[in-house]
């Protein structure tokens, strides 16, 4: 098999296509983690933000409005973390996983309700897509041509995630939410407001896991369905762990698992003559996901990381 330069850009292209979505999501879990508090509702919220949006993109037939509409879902189910772990200091790790559970819930309930009874939105249609940027500056069909047309939703991950690296590392708000993470009674004694800070950082988590669940159904795909995410959530949280909670390395560990998906798509075009079920090629990013937690070296999260804060206790 012979990949040709325009492959290759393709190749290139849909990684970062199907990159994006978890990079957004991955810069959520970080914000939370930093933050000191374990969001492993990251998949629930993916879901959430996609059905939302793609039922308001639907609608209304603006993709900014659905994104909105995302971002908003998951701000709320990031509420409802930070009230369970912050306020009424839940276990963290099940009160994501009730996160996990209700959100893709409250998607097909809503779904039934609006389309129908059924657990699918209709397609959104092209004007309710995400535009495709940088498309005619090079040559349709060639390396560079694919290379740079992507959708926005690329290039804004990109950027997202180094206003992340930027926030957390360059500014004094950035200094404080590592302070909570780490150590926050200490934190606590030079005056922050740990519990502010770790609502801000959590409800941040929901809206950007939401935003990377929204962004699916307005690129890869073109309308809701209960396994739009399969797991994606997750692999955003593994990519955190393999980036050893730092925006950089999270990026590139994104694009890894990006990478393998879109390798499993190009394996499987029937032009390659490879007789490989496609189920097997479907595994590729899960196996992969799991080598990498299984090699990569210890990764150390925050301090306080999933530990719960009690002021009143000594």
């Amino acid at each position: 098999m012979i990949l040709s330069a325009s492959d290759v850009g393709l190749l290139i292209s849909s990684t970062l296509t199907y990159g994006a979505p978890l990079i957004i999501a991955g810069m959520g879990s970080i914000m939370s983690e930093t933050s000191g508090v374990v969001n492993i509702g990251i998949e629930g919220q993916m879901t959430i933000g996609a059905f939302a949006c793609a039922a308001v993109s639907v609608i209304t037939g603006n993709p900014w409005i659905g994104l909105v509409a995302g971002a908003a879902a998951g701000c709320f189910f990031g509420l409802l973390h930070a009230l369970a772990s912050v306020t009424f200091k839940a276990d963290q790790t099940i009160s994501g996983i009730a996160v996990n559970l209700l959100a893709p819930g409250a998607a097909i309930y809503f779904c039934k309700a609006i389309f129908e009874g059924s657990t699918q939105t209709r397609p959104v249609d092209l004007a309710g897509k995400l535009p495709v940027v940088f498309g005619n500056i090079f040559p349709e069909n060639s390396f560079l041509g694919y290379v740079f047309k992507n959708y926005v939703s690329v290039y804004f991950c990109l950027f997202l995630a180094a206003g992340i690296w930027f926030l957390l590392f360059r500014t004094r708000l950035g200094l404080r939410i590592r302070a909570v993470g780490e150590h926050p009674r200490a934190a606590a004694t030079l005056g922050i407001g740990v519990f502010r800070v770790r609502y801000f950082c959590v409800l941040l988590s929901g809206m950007l896991a939401a935003l990377g669940g929204a962004v699916i159904p307005l690129s890869t795909v073109s309308f809701f369905f209960p396994s739009i995410i399969s797991g994606q959530g997750f692999i955003a949280i593994a990519a955190v762990i393999f980036g050893k909670f730092r925006p950089k390395n999270t990026v590139l560990a994104c694009l890894l698992f990006g990478f393998c998906k879109s390798l499993s798509l190009t394996l499987g075009n029937p032009k390659f003559g490879l007789s490989v079920p496609v189920h097997l090629l479907s595994m590729i990013p899960y196996v992969i996901t799991l080598l990498v937690l299984l090699f990569v070296g210890r990764s150390h999260a925050p301090a306080a990381s999933g530990k719960i804060y009690d002021p009143a206790s000594g």
